[in-house]
């Protein structure tokens, strides 16, 4: 793990935790000082290791009860970058990945029911101009969501 070190890796374990926890109760918990988990946070954000502290929200508890993983074939490749930046205009898209394989573009949409889902795919994304064709599996439930472990 490049440009980071122990003191680093437990700060992020106290983060993932929770991630509003204050750096003076990460500091009494690993018995280092404040200026310390300040100056390390800072560069572990600079550095682009730590992203940003975001909730982690449950789309089922708050009404988006289907979820699907959804392949995109694009009738040029090389549209990607324009068409991603039309997928960003689409709320229920949550996830947009690279990929190789069968499709270009892999996509995570949460939907609030059937018809819900069937509008975003239908008339949000197959209206995209340069998306062919769209493959959805239907998700029925995360058995775990997490980040790497350190």
């Amino acid at each position: 793990m490049e440009n980071i070190d122990e003191f680093d890796i437990k700060i992020l374990k106290q983060l993932e935790v929770d991630g509003r926890m204050a750096f003076s109760a990460i500091a009494t918990a690993l018995g280092i000082s404040n200026t310390m988990v300040h100056q390390r946070i800072s560069r572990l954000t600079e550095q682009g290791i730590l992203t940003g502290i975001k909730p982690v929200l449950n789309e089922k508890k708050i009404g988006y009860d289907w979820g699907a993983f959804t392949g995109l074939t694009l009738e040029k490749d090389h549209d990607s970058n324009r068409i991603i930046e039309e997928l960003k205009k689409i709320p229920e898209v949550t996830e947009c990945y690279y990929i190789t394989g069968t499709y270009t573009l892999y996509l995570k949409i949460v939907a609030r029911n059937h018809e819900h889902m069937r509008q975003v795919l239908y008339e949000k994304i197959d209206n995209i101009r340069g998306v062919a064709k769209t493959d959805s599996i239907i998700e029925l439930g995360c058995a775990f969501k997490r980040n790497i472990v350190l």
